[in-house]
């Protein structure tokens, strides 16, 4: 398991990458909705990046204790994938598909981060685990990695006069 700071940081580029999906293909039908579509998308990838944890705590009970065992159903693979799939079929034509778009790339960027863990997640049936480093180690490799992604999405899907090179050029004196 990736450390909490991590998981906030994932879901962060999680948010860019789900806005600039929704940019591209549409977030909303057209004027203000398009732009409340793209903000919610991001908001809501924030917000996804730590739900499998948050979604296992049983918040009506009073107390902190999980309702579930912990990377069970709310670690499911599946189940985010599908999320994202349903949601981005629907995008251009709901008003709630921007938003469960933005949560089910942050929920998928949970389960990326959780991966390398020794504990794994359960992709489809069972758990597995790429068995690189132990929880909270190497954070900087994920965070990293999920920036990258957000930088190659974005660059290539929705923001396309986004150069790095150009970013660095620019700030030469």
């Amino acid at each position: 398991m990736a450390s909490s700071k991590a998981h906030h940081a994932t879901g962060f580029a999680a948010g860019v990458i789900a806005a600039a999906v929704v940019a591209r293909i549409g977030g909303g039908s057209h004027g203000g909705a398009f732009y409340v579509g793209v903000l919610m998308s991001f908001v809501a990838g924030v917000g996804g990046s730590t739900a499998p944890d948050w979604l296992e705590v049983a918040w009506w009970s009073g107390s902190r204790r999980l309702w579930i065992a912990h990377r069970t159903l709310t670690h499911w693979g599946i189940g985010w994938i599908a999320l994202l799939a349903v949601s981005y079929r629907e995008l251009g034509h709901s008003v709630y598909a921007a938003p469960a778009f933005g949560f089910g790339c942050g929920g998928l960027m949970h389960l990326l981060a959780d991966w390398p863990n020794p504990l794994g997640v359960p992709w489809i049936a069972r758990r597995h685990s790429l068995n690189l480093w132990n929880s909270g180690h190497c954070d900087l490799i994920v965070v990293a990695a999920s920036w990258a992604a957000a930088w190659f999405v974005g660059r290539h899907m929705g923001l396309p006069d986004i150069h790095g090179l150009d970013l660095l050029q620019q700030l030469r004196l």
